[in-house]
């Protein structure tokens, strides 16, 4: 069943200019930062919403949870409107935006939790049993009694997901969750989400600018530019329609490699180093691997897909925007 219904949604900013010399006020400009976008998620998907710096990705975070209202369009979440009804509504959301924290900074994050249950209305047993199983789930016993100004980045985000879950909602929005996270911390917060999905059926829309993200964790994707849905479908499409360039870099034990390529690949050698640009389309990724292994022994190999902003230049210049 349709859980989250977006239909038309629109909203606007007017930014101040900055002012010219020899003018005595500012000129105004309208920002449209959604331009009519519609889509339907089902309940209990999870849904990677991407696309560039500006796209409307956190504007529509921000209208779907209550905090800004739209110029015109209708948005429903569980049967409910975000913005009206936003008192009732916020019992059934968590968020979490990768820069900003709803945990008191300097008391230890045990009394922050305390006091979210008391907002939330959260009863005694049922804030003991949700406390003890992320706890356990986000490994955060030992850092309890500890203020969230001394946890680093990746414990910060762990307790943050904590806080935003304790009186188990039925939607987590996650704007840009793993930013800054080294590599340890991305894979556990991803284990975590995929657990948390799959174990309560909680509907979760992500957006960040990590491919690796949306790879791991979503079946499908929504890209947005210039506030208006470009791509809503599966991941994998996705790919096969934008992802038309990949480059691997390789080092070998031996000087000369035995490295025999079809056509459609470009080899560039430098310093002992080895790069290859090739199509996947044509040369499929798991051939390339094999053609490498079989030139030789490889001491050091990168593989490097095309980012999120190639793959919305690509989607701008086809539908020139």
């Amino acid at each position: 069943m349709s859980y989250i219904e977006v239909n038309n949604l629109r909203k606007t900013f007017t930014v101040r200019k900055k002012r010219e010399k020899g003018k005595f006020f500012r000129e105004m400009e309208i920002i449209e930062a959604l331009q009519g976008i519609s889509f339907v998620v089902e309940k209990g998907e999870l849904v990677g919403y991407i696309g560039p710096n500006g796209a409307g990705k956190s504007t529509t975070v921000k209208i779907l949870s209550g905090i800004l209202t739209p110029e015109s369009g209708e948005a429903k979440v569980g049967g409910r409107i975000p913005w009206k009804e936003r008192k009732e509504y916020v019992k059934h959301i968590g968020v979490v935006f990768g820069q900003r924290s709803q945990l008191w900074w300097d008391v230890p994050i045990v009394d922050s939790y305390s006091l979210l249950k008391d907002i939330y209305r959260i009863p005694e047993k049922d804030y003991k049993d949700r406390m003890d199983e992320l706890v356990e789930a986000l490994q955060l016993e030992k850092l309890l009694r500890t203020p969230l100004r001394l946890l680093s980045l990746g414990q910060r985000m762990r307790a943050e997901l904590c806080g935003s879950l304790l009186h188990r909602p039925e939607l987590l929005f996650l704007d840009e969750p793993t930013i800054g996270l080294d590599a340890v911390s991305k894979l556990a917060l991803r284990d975590f989400l995929k657990w948390e999905n799959k174990e309560h059926g909680t509907t979760i829309m992500l957006t960040t600018h990590d491919m690796e993200d949306i790879a791991e964790l979503c079946s499908r994707v929504m890209v947005l530019g210039h506030g208006q849905k470009l791509f809503d479908g599966n991941l994998k499409d996705l790919l096969e329609k934008y992802d038309t360039v990949r480059t691997v870099t390789v080092k070998y034990n031996t000087a000369e490699p035995k490295l025999e390529l079809t056509e459609g690949a470009q080899i560039i050698k430098k310093d002992g180093e080895i790069r290859i640009t090739y199509t996947p389309s044509e040369i499929p990724t798991a051939n390339m691997l094999e053609l490498l292994q079989r030139a030789g022994n490889i001491n050091e190999m990168t593989l490097e897909s095309e980012n999120i902003d190639h793959l919305i230049a690509a989607m701008y210049k086809e539908m020139d925007l």
